[in-house]
């Protein structure tokens, strides 16, 4: 009785990596596309409505869905409590921070932090310019981790469960 409680757990916890590994998969492109949104929120604030870079970074922590409100949020908050703090400092420190907890990849990463290292040092033009190409660019991603999660989502599911049966056999 014991031995198939231990290999009902070995097999559960198989399913379930799996599961998660899929999970994340599936993750990536909405929070992509929740990025890409949030972007183009930051520029309608930045060039429409001539809101300060702090006060549009808060808003979009306000307005955007999680993972990426959180982001936004915290950039914008440092911004206002640290003084004598870059906005590339503050974008740095706060995207590696925060990347841990979103599903997305170094990739995205170094579009965002490319982003950060461009936005408050000129005129709205040319920010605007660097929001376009972040925007293009995880566009591109976006397609990317689609075309993964079409391929490999099914095949975590499946090595997960099978991976758990090995385990149970391998036991036995």
């Amino acid at each position: 009785m014991l031995k198939l409680m231990g290999a009902a757990l070995v097999l559960f916890a198989g399913a379930m990596a799996g599961f998660y590994q899929s999970w994340r998969l599936a993750s990536r492109p909405r929070q992509i596309r929740g990025l890409i949104h949030a972007l183009q929120v930051l520029e309608t604030e930045i060039v429409y409505a001539l809101t300060p870079l702090p006060e549009a970074l808060r808003k979009l922590g306000r307005k955007t869905a999680a993972p990426v409100s959180g982001l936004f949020g915290q950039i914008g908050d440092r911004l206002e409590q640290e003084q004598g703090i870059t906005l590339q400092e503050v974008w740095e420190f706060t995207a590696l921070d925060y990347w841990k907890q979103t599903a997305m990849k170094e990739t995205e990463r170094e579009i965002v932090r490319q982003l950060g290292r461009t936005l408050g040092i000129s005129d709205r033009e040319d920010q605007v310019k660097h929001l376009h190409l972040a925007i293009r660019e995880l566009q591109r991603e976006e397609m990317t981790a689609i075309d993964e999660q079409k391929r490999y989502e099914k095949m975590w599911k499946s090595l997960g469960i099978l991976a758990g049966v090995l385990i149970v056999i391998m036991m036995y």
